[in-house]
C-alpha cells in the first residue's frame, strides 16, 4: 500500500539515480516511457530527466506540464526494458505490460501501482537544446511492502545493476543502443 512521504524527503527517492518510468496523460491517453537519465538538482523535490521529441511522451510533457516519476523494482526489469523498446504512439503500455494505473492527487498522469514509489511532478522548465526537463515534485508515495525493494541502475550498454548484480539485456535492447555498444 502506498503511503505519503514528506515533501522534504522526496529527493531521497532519486538520489541513487534509479531507472524510472515516467507516466503522462494527454488527449485522453496514458503513456509510459523508460528514462535512465535522471538528476536530483538539490536537497529539494526538484529533479531533471533527459528526453526529447524522439519520445512519444515528450509532447505530453510539453502540453500538460506534468507527469509521474514511478520507480520500478528490480524484478520489473523485463517490463522496464519492454516499455523502453516500444512506442506509446501505437501501444497501450499499461495493457501490454499488465500495469495498473492509479489515480494521482495533483496531476492527471497516473501512478503505477506495481512500482516501489511514485512522485507526482510539474514541469517547470524544458531546456530544449539539451533535452532536459526540470520537474518539481508535488507528492510522493512509497510501497515498502514490495518483496524485492532493489532499484535498477542502467549502465548505458544494455546492462543493468541492482545492488551490484548485472543483468544483460543487450539483445532485447539492441534496437535502442548506439552502434558499437
Amino acid at each position: 500500500m502506498m503511503k505519503p512521504l514528506a515533501t522534504a524527503k522526496i529527493f531521497t527517492l532519486l538520489e541513487p539515480g534509479p531507472v524510472v518510468l515516467v507516466t503522462t496523460r494527454h488527449a485522453g491517453q496514458n503513456n509510459i516511457m523508460t528514462i535512465s537519465w535522471t538528476m536530483v538538482m538539490d536537497f529539494t523535490p526538484r529533479f531533471a530527466i533527459c528526453t526529447g521529441a524522439w519520445n512519444h511522451s515528450f509532447t505530453a510533457l510539453e502540453k500538460t506540464r506534468e507527469c509521474v516519476i514511478a520507480i520500478p523494482s528490480a524484478d520489473m526489469l523485463d517490463t522496464v526494458v519492454g516499455i523502453g523498446t516500444c512506442s506509446g504512439a501505437d501501444t497501450d503500455k499499461f495493457a501490454r505490460f499488465g500495469l495498473t494505473p492509479a489515480k494521482a492527487r495533483h496531476v492527471q498522469a497516473p501512478l503505477i501501482a506495481q512500482c516501489l514509489a511514485n512522485i507526482e511532478c510539474r514541469v517547470t522548465e524544458i531546456i530544449a537544446p539539451h533535452g532536459i526537463v526540470v520537474l518539481d515534485g508535488l507528492a510522493a508515495y512509497v510501497d515498502r511492502s514490495k518483496p524485492d525493494p532493489r532499484m535498477l541502475h542502467a549502465i548505458g550498454d544494455g546492462t543493468f545493476v541492482a545492488d551490484g548484480e548485472r543483468f544483460d539485456r543487450r539483445k532485447a535492447m539492441r534496437s535502442k543502443l548506439p552502434e558499437g555498444v
